[in-house]
């Protein structure tokens, strides 16, 4: 995922911020709010880890495969609350497909030379691919739902800053403008 220095950093300090909020984001007074933030926050930290340049550390390869597992088991966790219809069934499927992501590009990590994915001789594998096509699409999707909307007259109100649904909107959007970056430098 190591791409040039100063825009690796930008989306290092891009996925920090998003995971640091959604750690903020977990002390909403909703169970089913604060267990996405938390696999949210999980994604965001990934992200920065992944995306540091390679100058400043590069982690062992065995490091990878931890980081595979890891985002493996998110995504069967994913998996199980989209199944079971706990909470908001789209998000957790758009979870399940993050982290795959995620286990995806460190399995690609882990088995390329030196550690460092990039673009071999045969050109860009399907998986990434599709992958960039449902990011591309998600951050399109998410960005034009960004657009305020008048309040709807049943909502319930909003407690808290941690509660908000256009902030935790612009938080999955920042995720996926990240993912975007990551898989084109694969």
């Amino acid at each position: 995922m190591h791409g040039p220095g100063s825009a690796a950093w930008l989306l290092v300090a891009l996925c920090a911020a998003t995971g640091a909020y959604c750690v903020l984001r977990m002390r909403s007074g909703v169970e089913e709010q604060r267990r996405a933030a938390g696999g949210e926050a999980l994604m965001g930290f990934g992200m920065a880890f992944m995306a540091l340049p390679a100058a400043v550390f590069t982690p062992p390869r065995a490091a990878w495969a931890v980081y595979a597992a890891v985002f493996g088991a998110a995504a069967l966790r994913a998996l199980w609350a989209a199944r079971s219809g706990a909470g908001a069934g789209a998000h957790h499927l758009h979870h399940l497909v993050g982290t795959s992501a995620m286990a995806y590009m460190a399995v690609a990590m882990a088995v390329a030379p030196g550690g460092h994915a990039g673009h071999g001789g045969a050109g860009t594998p399907l998986v990434t691919e599709l992958l960039l096509l449902y990011f591309a699409g998600y951050v399109l999707w998410s960005g034009a739902r960004l657009v305020p909307v008048a309040a709807a007259g049943g909502a319930p109100p909003v407690t808290g800053w941690g509660d908000r649904p256009e902030l935790a909107r612009a938080c999955r959007l920042s995720m996926g403008i990240g993912m975007v970056a990551m898989l084109l430098t694969m």
